[in-house]
């Protein structure tokens, strides 16, 4: 009989996305904990965010989290932090997702320990979202994060803004962590050969479900200042229901409409290999994918 091995993903996203001096620390708390594989750390600086993606035994996968959050309140300040992304913290978000041989129940435990773990080393608040939520009104992010950093030391005054673990305390350097257990979530953004924010947001309206589009589907029109260029920024909640070029061909449409190219597609983290039905990553804009952001090589990987 083979042996059970349940493997869990993280995919912390850390308010910095400019120092790389500061993310190659945070990146080496995850690198040198025994038995995880850090797997792809994206940066931008438009959006001042990070993005982590690791994977390991769920016991270590914990310990690399609470190895970058130390990392993290150790050196982030939000008092200076400005980015296109909402924000509640510099540990912004802290999900864990199951992968093989482990169930959602035994995740949420997991997610739960951890940030009772965060909250108490570092006198945070710490809130539960998605599967584990302990209240239904805060599974979705944007509930939690509504007021974002900004409006955080009022709403911790409110019987609403209680934290689920930790002090109802405004930390004005670090404020926040959302820490949630969900399955695999695609983060895929399209670039628009333009800078107009208004035609993005239009074709972010088209493609989002909650405007009537794509199902399971999250999207934003945001400006990458930077590059002169804006963007469709989305999560593929279900990739099983609309995979990456279902959501591409969509961009594609409502630009080509409006008389706008496509400049690039980005992947950001890993994807697993079904995402992109069948089709070339090309096909999407991902011209530069390499088989390091499938999800399923690192998989087989731990399973050999």
């Amino acid at each position: 009989m083979v042996p059970r091995r349940p493997i869990v993903e993280c995919v912390p996203n850390v308010s910095e996305g400019r120092d790389l001096a500061r993310l190659a620390r945070f990146a080496a708390a995850v690198r040198t904990t025994p038995d995880v594989t850090l797997a792809d750390v994206h940066a931008d600086p438009d959006h001042h965010r990070a993005v982590f993606t690791f994977l390991g035994a769920p016991a270590a996968v914990a310990g690399a989290a609470r190895a970058l959050a130390d990392a993290v309140m150790a050196e982030a300040d939000m008092r200076e932090h400005r980015g296109i992304h909402p924000r509640i913290g510099a540990l912004d978000v802290l999900p864990f997702v199951p992968l093989a041989d482990i169930t959602m129940a035994e995740v949420v435990a997991l997610a739960r320990d951890t940030g009772r773990a965060i909250a108490e080393r570092h006198a945070l608040p710490v809130y539960y979202y998605a599967e584990a939520a302990r209240r239904p009104e805060r599974r979705a992010l944007r509930e939690l994060r509504h007021g974002e950093y900004e409006g955080l030391a009022a709403r911790l005054g409110t019987d609403d803004g209680q934290p689920d673990d930790g002090p109802a305390h405004f930390d004005a350097r670090r404020g926040a962590v959302l820490v949630g257990a969900r399955e695999v979530l695609i983060a895929y953004n399209v670039w628009l050969a333009s800078a107009d924010l208004d035609t993005a947001r239009a074709i972010a309206r088209e493609v989002r479900a909650s405007s009537g589009g794509l199902p399971a589907v999250q999207a934003l029109g945001l400006p990458l200042a930077s590059r002169g260029r804006v963007q469709v920024s989305m999560n593929l909640l279900d990739h099983r229901v609309t995979p990456i070029p279902a959501a591409f061909d969509r961009v594609a449409e409502a630009a080509a409409r409006r008389g706008i190219a496509l400049e690039r597609g980005e992947l950001v983290g890993l994807a697993p290999r079904a995402a992109f039905a069948g089709r070339a990553p090309a096909s999407v804009g991902l011209a530069d994918f390499t088989p390091e952001r499938l999800l399923d090589v690192h998989l087989e990987r731990f399973a050999g």
